[in-house]
């Protein structure tokens, strides 16, 4: 069990930095400073911050893996990561970008992927 919720929780900090990799740039427009960074200075800035993602992640893997002593096989580690990415990514969205809006397409979206869950854990 501690194993299961190290994995959960590291996968968790290692797609908040993903996000923040991947997405963060995007408001760098309204922060003053970093208006006029050239799309190099942006891409080492996200490759920074992404470092700290595989920090999280690769022990995450290695610690939640089946063969290491861990409670996941690999199917089951990538479907739990979507999840979380996905999760983060929405909560991220609707807190940084308010002119994104949460539909119903997403919600219905999302569940088929907590029946992926379900499918993928199912033995």
């Amino acid at each position: 069990m501690i194993k299961a919720l190290t994995t959960i929780s590291f996968l968790v900090l290692s797609n908040v930095f993903m996000t923040l990799a991947w997405y963060g740039h995007l408001k760098f427009k309204d922060m003053k400073g970093f208006t006029t960074l050239g799309l190099f200075t942006i891409i080492l800035i996200s490759w920074g911050v992404a470092f700290f993602e595989y920090c999280f992640q690769v022990p995450a893997n290695k610690i939640g893996y089946i063969e290491n002593g861990g409670p996941f096989n690999l199917w089951q580690l990538k479907v739990i990561q979507e999840v979380i990415t996905l999760t983060v990514f929405t909560v991220f969205t609707i807190v940084f970008f308010k002119n994104e809006t949460f539909r119903l397409n997403h919600l219905i979206g999302f569940c088929f992927l907590i029946l992926a869950v379900y499918f993928i854990f199912k033995k």
